[in-house]
Order: C-alpha cells, then structure tokens, then sequence
C-alpha cells in the first residue's frame, strides 16, 4: 500500500492554496464542496477562481509564513522552484501538502472522486496513473447510481434505532446487510421512504425477538488465479463474519475476504495438519452455532479431493444451514493455463481424476485402467509418489516415452510447467526442483502444449 486512504473533516477548518489558475480551481471547488475555509494565494488569480466565491484572496507572491495555521496545503502552480518552497514550509511545519503533477513533492495525493453524498468513493493509483484512476471512477460511476446516497441517508437516520435494538455487533451487521440489499432498499431508490420506514420497522421489530443463526459457506476457491472466483463466492466470502481456510488458498484470494471478519488457518501439508479433519467439521459446527456465517474456503473445488462431503454432514447432523459454492478444480484451471486440454477428438476421450497420496510407500490405484489407451490421467497430490506413479503405468502397460506434464502453482504468476516421459519424469522433476502444490497430466494429450500454451507469466519461464 503506497499511501495510506483517509478521509478528513475538512469542514471550517483552514486550508491554503497557491496558484488560482484553472488547475487550482479545480481543487478549490473540491475544498468548497468540503466546507473547507480556503485561502488563496498568487500572483495572478484567474476569474475562474473568483467566480467561486468566499474565499481569501492574497494577490501576492508565496512566503513560508502563509501556510501557519493552515490543516491543509496545495500548491497548483506551473513553476518548480514554487512549489518547491511550498512543500518544504509545509513539510517543516507538519502539514499535509499536495502539488500537483509533482507526486515525489506530495504528502497526499488526490483520488478520483466519486460523490454520492454522504456516500464518498475515492480511486487512486499513487500518482503513478491519474488517467487510469479516472477511468476506473468511469467504471464506477456506472455501477452505483445516485441513488445510493438517499440510501446513505436513510441508514444514518436509523443507526441509533438500529443500535439500541440490536446492541450484538454480527446481529447487527447481518440486519444492516439484508436492509441495504433488499426490498427495503429498493424502496428507498424508487423514492418511497415512507413505506421504506414502515419496513425497516417491522423487520427490525421481528428481528430483535429472534436468536442469532449462523450458517456456513462452503466455498470453492479455485487453482490460485482470483479472477477465476466465481460471483457468488466474492459475495459470499465479504458478507462472512469468520474465514476458515486452507493452505492453498492463495494471500490474494484471502484479501477480498472482509476486512474485519477472523481468519483461521487450518491447512494441511503432508505430515503436518494443523487441525485434523475432524477438528475442522467440529469447529465449522461450533462457529455457526454461535450464530456467525463461516466461510470456508477450500482450494479448488470442494467436492473434488476436498472433503467436503464430510464436512456438511457435520453440519447436516447438527442442523445447521449451508450452502455450497462449486470452484474451478486444479485439474480444469492447471490444465487450461498449462495449454493443455484434458480431452481431444485425437488423443483422449475420457479424463480421469485420481489421488496421488502415498500409504506405506505404496499409491492403491486399479493400474490396468488407468493405463488404458486414449485417456487422460489427471492425479493430485502425487509429487512424493511420481516415481511409484510412473514405474506402476509402464508396468501395466503405458508405452516409457508415454507423455507426461506436470504443472506447479498453476493459473498463479509463479505457474512452471515440466514435460517429459513417463520414464524421464522422475529425474527431470528432482533435477528442476519442482515443489507442492503440483498436478500431474498423463496422456498423449500433453503433447499439444508446444502448440496451445498462451499463458506466459512474466515472473517464471518452463522447467
């Protein structure tokens, strides 16, 4: 985070500008929407800067002295040396100071605003792209009607109510979010506040009289990519009070969880599980029955090698409400980022997915089938095993130069892919230092890479 996003109570409080020509207006007119006290001055002062009225005009050149007391500085002339001295007095005494188009003279910087008052969005790209900050606020513009602060509006004349109804801060949360998503909602953007009053009271008298009821999200949160999130997982995942996640769930994922919600780690890695399976349904239980909506976050997808059948049985047993949020499983995402399809009318008309996990150095699997010409082989959790994986296909049957691909980190910028045989693989892997997570592609299928590959990410190169 280069700068850090604040918004300042500007209002009656005294702020200096130096320069008055179109640029600066700019910025006073944002201070005067602030109810800001504003100063001005310059050596000429341009009539767009007159014409917006009670402000303090000095037609005079800058000395250190004139940001004393000021809460706020900018400076918006077109001469360095100005603005130099500027910064510096200001610098000196503590005071926030912008100048404009000179970001490495700037304690703040300005955002693109989008005002819906009270509701106020701010978009910025540190100073490095103010275009692209403009063009993102475009995006927003559209996306969120005026409308929206009525509906601010309306929340602030009920906050009180609201508070002493439901003193419980995630009961609270909970009304507030069905409120500002809902019926009640839509009454107040079509203008019809007094039925929207009339709901809001009802739903709050009927909610005070009831318990809390937790529910879980069992949410799949793909290979790695976050744009490969589905909507309902995003939504789900921000309205969540607690996230319970595992170890695959990448840093970025997790960071478009809500910001306030508790996270919890109950990730496994081969022979070191900070919470046994059964712990985790366990606590998803307990969580819920504290009436907290838990997100559970699971790499992949959850019904795919992700235990998640026996996690809502927990969750069944104990009645507790669930819903389930399918995600890209590693085999489709890895695959697809990799160039590699899973099936083709040349090479493979079936795919099959299978666990590479090792018990007692051995991997149960029925070899013979798996060796079957005109498939593809897609196995998880099968790096520690690759050698007994390989040995055991060309024993059964699998030709040694049959094709092998095995994809680390997929979807992700640090994504490496390894091709070879089923006879090289072992040694080509162990010499490329290839480490979890992976997935392993076995079939002639992989040999279309070399023609299909498009994902290029800039950090890492092919094994």
């Amino acid at each position: 985070m280069e700068y850090f996003p604040l918004f300042l109570n500007l209002k009656n409080q005294p702020c200096l500008v130096v320069g008055a020509g179109s640029v600066a207006a700019r910025k006073i007119e944002l201070l005067h929407k602030a109810g800001a006290r504003i100063t001005v001055v310059a050596v000429e002062i341009s009539a767009d800067v007159i014409g917006i009225g009670d402000l303090e005009l000095h037609q005079k050149p800058f000395a250190a002295a004139d940001v004393d007391g000021a809460r706020l500085v900018i400076s918006a002339t077109n001469d360095r040396r100005t603005n130099e001295v500027v910064a510096k007095a200001a610098n000196a005494r503590g005071i926030p100071v912008n100048v404009v188009d000179n970001p490495d003279l700037c304690s703040f910087i300005f955002p693109a605003i989008v005002d819906r008052s009270p509701l106020t969005i701010a978009i910025s790209s540190g100073g490095v792209s103010p275009v692209l900050a403009r063009l993102l606020r475009a995006k927003v513009e559209t996306a969120i009607p005026a409308a929206y602060g009525r509906l601010a509006t309306f929340a602030e004349r009920f906050r009180q109510t609201v508070k002493q109804h439901l003193p419980d801060t995630n009961r609270r949360r909970i009304f507030w979010e069905s409120v500002l998503q809902g019926p009640i909602a839509e009454l107040v953007f079509a203008d019809r506040i007094d039925e929207a009053e009339s709901r809001l009271n009802e739903s709050l008298a009927a909610d005070s009289t009831q318990s809390p009821r937790g529910e879980v999200y069992l949410i799949g949160a793909g290979p790695g990519d976050p744009d490969l999130l589905t909507f309902r997982a995003l939504r789900l995942m921000q309205q969540a009070d607690v996230v319970v996640y595992d170890r695959l769930v990448s840093a970025e994922i997790l960071e478009m969880a809500r910001r306030d919600a508790d996270k919890i780690y109950v990730g496994k890695q081969r022979n070191n599980h900070s919470l046994p399976q059964e712990d985790i349904n366990a606590l998803l239980a307990q969580l819920a029955l504290q009436g907290k909506r838990v997100a559970r976050l699971k790499g992949g997808d959850p019904f795919i090698f992700g235990r998640g059948g026996e996690e809502i049985e927990t969750l069944m047993q104990q009645g507790i409400q669930f819903q389930v949020v399918p995600g890209i499983t590693a085999a489709a995402g890895c695959a697809s980022y990799a160039g590699i399809p899973l099936t083709h009318r040349d090479h493979a008309q079936s795919c099959t997915f299978v666990t590479g996990h090792l018990k007692d150095g051995n991997i149960n699997l029925n070899w013979r089938q798996l060796a079957t010409p005109n498939q593809t082989i897609v196995i998880y959790m099968g790096l520690v095993g690759l050698d007994v994986i390989c040995r055991s296909l060309i024993e059964h049957g699998c030709p040694p130069d049959h094709p092998i691909a095995i994809v680390q980190q997929g979807t992700t910028r640090h994504q490496r892919v390894l091709t070879g045989t089923l006879s090289d693989m072992p040694a080509r892997v162990e010499a490329a230092e290839f480490k979890a997570p992976t997935l392993i592609i076995v079939g002639s299928v992989v040999t279309l890479r070399e023609k299909l590959q498009w994902f290029h990410p800039a950090a890492t190169r092919d094994a």
